[in-house]
C-alpha cells in the first residue's frame, strides 16, 4: 500500500502543473458548496476559496519554513506556476472581451473620476492608518498607503521607492483585507447603491480598484457586470502603480 501511495505521489509531484488544476478545481468545488450549503450564497465562493487558499499557504510555509506557501511543498509545485503572474494577467485581461464599448464610452468623464477618486482616496486613507501606527517615513507611508489602493499596486510602490520587505509585507496585507471584503461585502450592499447595471459596475470598479475583489462581488450579484468592474479595476491598478511612487509620493512626503 505504501509503495502505490509513494507512487501517486511521484507521478503527482512530476506533473505538479496538473496537480495544481485538480487541487484548484477541488478547492473551488468545496468552497462554492459551502458557500450554497452553509451560507445559502450570502458568503461567495470565491471568499471561502481565497480563506481556503491563505489557510494552506500558511499551513505549507510553517511545514517548510519557505517564503511561497504551499507552493514549497514538491507536491503543490505547479500552484506557484498556475497562481503565477503570467495567468494571473491573462485572467485580468481576458475579462475585457465582455464588455460592450458603447456602455464603456458612454460612462466617459464619470467613469475617468472614479478613477482618480478611487485610487487618491485608497491611498490616503491607508497613508493615515499607516501614521496612526507610528510610521512617519514618507516611503513606508506611502507604500502601506499603496496597499490599502491594491495588493498589487503596494508591493510595486514599496520596491519602487525601496521599502523595506515587513512594510511591503503589511501593504500586501492591506491589499489582501480589501480585496476580501469587497468581495464579502458587495453582494449585500449592491441593491442599496444601485449596482445593477453595467455603468454603476464600470463606476463601482474605479472606486473600490480591487480587480479581484470587485470581480468576485460582483459575480455574487450578477454574472453580467463582471467584465464592466474589472475594466476600470484594472485601469485602477495601472493608474495606482504610475502615481503612487511618484506624484503621491511626492504629496506625502511634503506633508510628513
Amino acid at each position: 500500500m505504501n509503495e502505490v501511495i509513494d507512487v501517486v505521489v511521484q507521478v503527482l509531484t512530476k506533473y505538479s502543473l496538473i496537480t495544481a488544476f485538480a487541487v484548484i478545481g477541488i478547492t473551488v468545488w468545496v468552497s462554492y458548496f459551502l458557500s450554497d450549503k452553509l451560507t445559502r450564497g450570502w458568503v461567495h465562493g470565491s471568499s471561502i476559496a481565497i480563506l481556503i487558499g491563505l489557510t494552506l499557504a500558511c499551513i505549507g510555509g510553517i511545514k517548510t519554513g519557505g517564503s511561497k506557501g504551499i507552493s514549497d511543498i514538491g507536491l503543490f509545485a505547479g500552484i506557484g506556476v498556475l497562481g503565477g503572474t503570467a495567468l494571473r494577467d491573462l485572467a485580468i485581461v481576458s475579462t475585457a472581451f465582455g464588455v460592450r464599448l458603447d456602455v464603456f464610452r458612454k460612462t466617459g468623464l464619470t467613469g475617468i473620476l472614479s478613477l482618480l477618486i478611487g485610487v487618491f482616496v485608497a491611498f490616503f486613507v491607508g497613508a493615515i492608518v499607516a501614521y496612526s501606527f507610528g510610521y512617519r517615513d514618507a516611503v513606508s507611508i506611502t507604500t502601506i498607503g499603496a496597499g490599502a489602493a491594491t495588493f498589487l499596486v503596494g508591493p510595486v510602490t514599496g520596491s519602487a521607492l525601496g521599502a523595506s520587505s515587513e512594510v511591503i509585507a503589511l501593504s500586501i496585507t492591506a491589499g489582501l483585507t480589501k480585496s476580501i471584503l469587497v468581495m464579502s461585502m458587495t453582494p449585500f450592499v449592491a441593491k442599496y447603491i444601485g449596482l445593477n447595471n453595467p455603468r454603476s459596475a464600470l463606476i463601482y470598479g474605479g472606486l473600490m480598484g480591487t480587480t479581484s475583489g470587485v470581480s468576485g462581488g460582483l459575480a455574487a450579484t450578477d454574472p453580467k457586470l463582471v467584465p464592466y468592474g474589472a475594466m476600470t479595476a484594472t485601469f485602477y491598478t495601472g493608474i495606482g502603480c504610475l502615481l503612487g511612487p511618484s506624484v503621491i509620493f511626492v504629496l506625502i512626503r511634503s506633508i510628513v
